[in-house]
């Protein structure tokens, strides 16, 4: 057994590791990263958010040819060629790689390579013959996807995000179980390269936490798209040699090419012997940790989807910085007011901040107002009207509490809101801020000067 010593040690390097790596390097520190992949990056760059965000940018130029057909400006069909898609997508996340890799050499920082667990309260074990005691560790070991019964996974048509994004073939029809995010994604991506889709969902609606009327223009948008199984469960799936059949709870069956499983994810904390460093998990599996993101050993951190949701990869680098100041002795804390939440799909929907079902559980009394963009002229003259921008204001203050966005370039717009609900804006604080016209982002005013019972575009109820 070969032991060394090292300062600041990181478990794990995808976004917040790396983060957290990079940010107690430049306070000081002597940092090593432990990764088991080849490659720092984790899900989100090498098989999650960069790769599903490439190939979806195909499927938005798609579907804006499409668009514009029928107004005068017509396109011949569009050749599909999987090689140089796949050529391109590698080609992104490469570069990212490199660049991160870049960055960890100019900072001095330490990768070493292989799976790291606890071995004691200030020991490492990576694989089966290095010890690295430390003085710090920040755990960042992210999460996986879940499996649920019923599911034959050794068949290789059966799919987890990691393998739609590897797009080996395009099946005929692609089922997708679970409408949250990640499916829907994968089910824009697939429609746009020839897939009938079919999404099943048990909730009574797609993406769950976003309120009702906030999806309703992007659940306008699919409808005609894919066919919607919504609070329908899903029993088995049986394998045979020529296809899928998936069994749902109402007794119906699904004849499908591949099965694509996106029912959410469970966080990487089982298999690092926590126990024996003394960190405490819930009864999720999520490792416990305070505003510091220490954990119950003061000397260890965490950070990231293994904390709990949501598990998004910019909470994650948030987390870091905050994680590695701590251990670095400086003053922070992770204490946002909102993380928002962006769903890449056609329309987008992003929100961030309280919903209106939170606000209720809180027992918040709220001022909720809509900008439909059908009364957009930005989004008319995009083709981009099948949209809305919502507002919650506290009834008592006029503070902005939350806000969402349905349509395109949500996930760009949302940035406003963020910025807004961090500096305790009012209604009449967007409202009085004069924003550019005709752009989309008027409609976040619009939506506070419906507040302010002060819009003209508009009639103020």
């Amino acid at each position: 057994m070969n032991t060394i010593e090292r300062d600041l040690v990181v478990l794990g390097g995808g976004p917040g590791g790396y983060s957290a790596a990079f940010r107690a390097a430049d306070l000081g520190r002597s940092v090593t990263i432990v990764e088991q992949e080849p490659v720092l990056g984790g899900v989100c760059l090498n098989v999650g958010c960069i790769p599903s965000k490439t190939l979806l940018h195909y499927s938005e130029v798609m579907e804006d040819v499409e668009k514009v057909g029928p107004l005068g400006l017509q396109f011949s069909k569009p050749v599909i060629d999987l090689e140089k898609i796949r050529a391109h997508k590698s080609a992104v996340v490469k570069g990212l790689n490199s660049g991160i890799a870049s960055l960890a050499k100019a900072r001095k920082v330490e990768v070493m390579t292989g799976f790291g667990t606890l071995k004691s309260g200030n020991e490492l074990l990576v694989g089966d013959d290095t010890t690295i005691a430390f003085k710090d560790l920040i755990i960042a070991t992210g999460s996986r996807p879940v499996q649920i019964p019923g599911i034959p996974y050794e068949d290789e048509r059966v799919w987890d995000s990691t393998d739609a994004l590897e797009l080996r073939q395009v099946p005929e029809h692609l089922a997708i179980i679970g409408g949250g995010i990640i499916g829907l994604e994968m089910a824009s991506i697939y429609h746009a390269l020839g897939s009938k889709i079919t999404i099943i969902e048990m909730m009574d609606s797609i993406i769950p936490p976003a309120d009702k009327d906030l999806k309703a223009p992007l659940l306008r948008a699919i409808k005609g798209k894919y066919q919607l199984h919504l609070s329908t469960k899903v029993e088995k799936v049986v394998a045979s040699p020529k296809q899928l059949t998936i069994h749902l709870g109402n007794q119906q069956e699904i004849s499908a090419d591949a099965v694509l499983v996106a029912v959410g994810r469970r966080p990487n904390s089982d298999s690092l012997n926590l126990q024996n460093g003394g960190v405490v998990v819930d009864k999720r599996g999520f490792i416990t940790v305070d505003e510091e993101l220490r954990t119950s050993a003061a000397h260890i951190y965490a950070i990231g989807d293994v904390t709990g949701d949501p598990m998004l990869a910019h909470r994650a680098s948030a987390q870091a910085k905050v994680a590695a100041e701590v251990a670095c002795g400086q003053k922070s804390a992770f204490t946002p007011l909102g993380i928002p939440s962006v769903a890449y799909t056609q329309p987008e929907i992003a929100w961030v901040g309280l919903t209106e079902l939170e606000a209720k559980e809180q027992g918040i009394e709220y001022t909720s107002t809509s900008m439909p963009w059908q009364a957009s002229s930005r989004a008319m003259s995009s083709l981009a009207a099948v949209g809305v921008t919502k507002t919650l204001f506290d009834a008592k203050t006029g503070r902005l509490i939350g806000a969402g966005i349905c349509g395109k370039s949500a996930g760009e717009l949302i940035a406003e809101a963020l910025l807004a609900l961090e500096m305790g804006a009012v209604s009449e604080d967007i409202a009085l801020s004069i924003h550019a016209h005709p752009t989309l982002s008027e409609t976040f005013a619009i939506a506070a000067e419906l507040a302010e019972k002060r819009a003209t575009d508009m009639l103020n109820r």
